[in-house]
């Protein structure tokens, strides 16, 4: 049981995106030449997680998009933040990240959807969203011309560590007080 535990850790630490149990199983069966019951794999992925749960490690395995990945411990955020920053050749633009957002809040949705609340061309953006798989073609819409849908890519749950759309912060939670002006009425 040990030495698959060791695998598992290897193929979630190798992988550049959150690893499903499944794909876990299926790299493990392939590799092994023999069965693996799910139940094995998600018990030795508890182990794991205790095992990178003490203090003196800075690494932490997080389910994240319905699948495993190791991230920092959030104590250690600040310094990885500069450190990206740092990195970061080009950041996305402001146009991009609103695009990104009408996407994420508004899936399925078509360019025309999101040029008519942006009110300007959007074709740039989506352009260098795909490019950089944050968002993905997930079909075609029935209205006429069946315009391409767009929707938020596995990469973008990874990236802001959610594993549901539903995770995404609320719009009323992003509004608050100081938003407002003058006093409610009664």
């Amino acid at each position: 049981m040990q030495d698959i535990a060791l695998y598992i850790e290897a193929l979630i630490f190798s992988s550049e995106q959150s690893l499903r149990i499944e794909e876990i199983a299926y790299c493990l069966q392939a590799a092994l030449e023999r069965d693996i019951a799910i139940e094995d794999i998600a018990q030795n992925i508890t182990a794991i997680q205790q095992k990178y749960q003490d203090n003196d490690l800075a690494i932490e395995l997080v389910k994240v998009n319905n699948g495993y990945q190791f991230l920092t411990k959030k104590t250690y955020h600040p310094v990885i933040s500069l450190l990206q920053a740092q990195r970061s050749k080009k950041k996305l633009s402001q146009a991009a990240m609103e695009t990104l957002a009408i996407i994420a809040y508004r899936q399925p949705t078509t360019k025309t959807e999101v040029e008519q609340i942006r009110g300007v061309n959007c074709d740039y953006s989506i352009q260098k969203l795909l490019e950089k798989e944050l968002i993905a073609i997930v079909g075609k819409s029935e209205t006429v011309g069946k315009p391409i849908l767009y929707g938020t890519s596995p990469l973008f749950m990874d990236y802001f560590g959610v594993n549901d759309i539903e995770d995404l912060p609320h719009i009323k939670e992003l509004t608050g007080s100081a938003n407002t002006i003058g006093e409610a009425a009664e």
